[in-house]
Formats: structure tokens, sequence, C-alpha cells
């Protein structure tokens, strides 16, 4: 098993489960990420002396910061926009589950202050159709970004989003950038899965796991036909370097262009020899070479 690849196939616990820590022997991205589960009537006072962001994954939930009581829902990370608070080192807040709820939360180190936000589809920076009209729409995916140095520019976090659609590619084309990165992953079967690109490495990806992606690594991924993949990404801004944008791999940039010439096979050299009733089903016994 790959140091940046953790799996986590029977899910999660109640209450908070450590899944990267800052200061970690392998691969370390500087970044505390976890899922925190509640039952339904648990509270819990957050008051973390790093930056951290809380982002519902489901559940019905209130928020309470600055004198404010914010009831949430999110029933569908496939189907509805993110909510997410995000506070700064110091601040306090509380969460209260109305139902059994699931949070990922991320925490890095940043002595800058700034306001408390709750992020929903009312204020986040981003829901792009991102790859529509590209090859052939193989590419194209959701990008949802909460927050980046757009919006938050004392932050040491960027955070955001992908539905990538059955079948289809995302963070394509390959792509790096100097700051690290964690991508955690889930499916709309508990059976899906996709495959991830790390540098040269591929690895499958399952529900519940976790990928950490180090600085300067070339990545992009894709889902299984029939499988809708989600997935969180978190980056950390370096000092002095905060993450504006991905650097494309040269090699596949020509792929962004919107008349960049793909090929396209002409069915007509391919002609069906089965039956066509027979052809359409992949069990259909084949005959022997």
């Amino acid at each position: 098993m790959s140091d940046l690849l953790i799996n986590s196939p029977a899910g999660f616990k109640w209450g908070y489960t450590p899944i990267t820590t800052m200061g970690e022997a392998h691969f370390d991205t500087g970044i505390n990420f976890g899922i925190l589960k509640l039952k339904g009537g648990e509270t819990r006072s957050l008051a973390a002396p790093l930056e951290s962001a809380y982002l519902l994954i489901s559940g019905n939930a209130t928020f309470r910061y600055d004198g404010k009581t914010v009831a949430t829902e999110r029933l569908s990370i496939f189907d509805e926009a993110p909510v997410a608070l995000h506070l700064a080192a110091g601040s306090k807040a509380g969460l209260s589950a109305n139902s059994d709820c699931e949070w990922a939360v991320f925490q890095v180190e940043n002595d800058k202050a700034f306001a408390t936000c709750l992020f929903d589809a009312a204020n986040m920076l981003e829901n792009e159709h991102r790859g529509k009209g590209l090859l052939q729409d193989t590419a194209y995916r959701i990008v949802r970004t909460i927050f980046d140095f757009r919006n938050r520019p004392e932050a040491k976090l960027v955070l955001g989003e992908v539905v990538n659609f059955p079948g289809r590619w995302s963070s394509y084309p390959p792509h790096h950038h100097p700051q690290p990165e964690v991508y955690h992953y889930r499916f709309t079967k508990p059976q899906g899965y996709g495959h991830g690109e790390v540098g040269d490495q591929v690895f499958m990806l399952r529900q519940n796991d976790t990928l950490k992606i180090p600085q300067g690594k070339d990545h992009s991924q894709v889902s299984a036909p029939g499988y809708g993949m989600y997935y969180i990404w978190v980056i950390r801004h370096l000092p002095e370097n905060p993450y504006t944008g991905p650097e494309f791999t040269p090699a596949h940039e020509w792929t962004l262009a919107k008349d960049a010439e793909v090929w396209h096979p002409d069915l007509k050299l391919y002609p069906v020899v089965a039956k066509a009733e027979d052809a359409s089903d992949p069990r259909r016994p084949r005959a022997k070479p």
C-alpha cells in the first residue's frame, strides 16, 4: 500500500477520526484532515488554535457563531451545494446535530485573523461546469470552489468539491502545483470506484478513500462507468507562494483548446456482424477463436 493512499473501507466511527495529520512521517501535507460524525442530538464546541473548516457531508445541522444560529441541511453531496463553516485560529463556534451528521474537518497553521463565515449556495465562490464542450465532454465535471485567496485572502486553506460524472475524467488535463493537496472520495454506490494518477502511480479509488498529492506531482482521475464520483479537494497555501491555479502538463495542454482536433472513429469501418439483439448484451457467449 502506498503512503499516499489511505483506505477506510469500513467507513468512520462516531466522533472524530483523524486521517492526515500535520508533521506525519510520510508525505506530510501540513493539513490536519479527519471525519467528524455526531449522532442526532449531539453538540460540539469548536475552539482550535488552528485555522479550521467544517464541511457538511450529510445531515441536518445547526451552526452557532458570532451570535448567529443558522440551521442547515444536506442530503446529497452529488446534487446539493456545499455547506462549510470557516474559522480563524482561536475563533469559537458550535455545531449541533439535529439528525445523524457527518463533517469533513480541515485544519492548518495560520495566525492571521479573519471573520468566521458560513459558506453555502448563496456565497460560495464558483459552481463551474468545467470541461463542457471539450474532448467530446469526456472530462466534463462540476467543480465547486467554496473559498480560495480571492474571497478569503487571509486563509491558508483552499476548499472545494468535484462531482465527477460516471465514466468521465476530472482534474484533466493532468496538472500540478507547488502546494500540497488532499482528496477525499465518495461514490453514488458503495461499490463504486475510480482511478487516480499521482505522477506515474495509478491508484484504485474506493468509497471513503483519501489521496495525498505531494507538491509538484501531476494528478488527474477518472470514474468507472456507472458510478458517480465525488471528492473534496483541499490545498494549503505555502508561505509567500499561495495557490492561484493549476499548472497543466505541457504535453496535454493542447486538450484545453476549443478547436482541438480529436480523433472521431468512422463507424462505417466497423460493421456489426452479430445480430443486433445479441451484440448489445455484454453477457452474450463469444465464439472461440
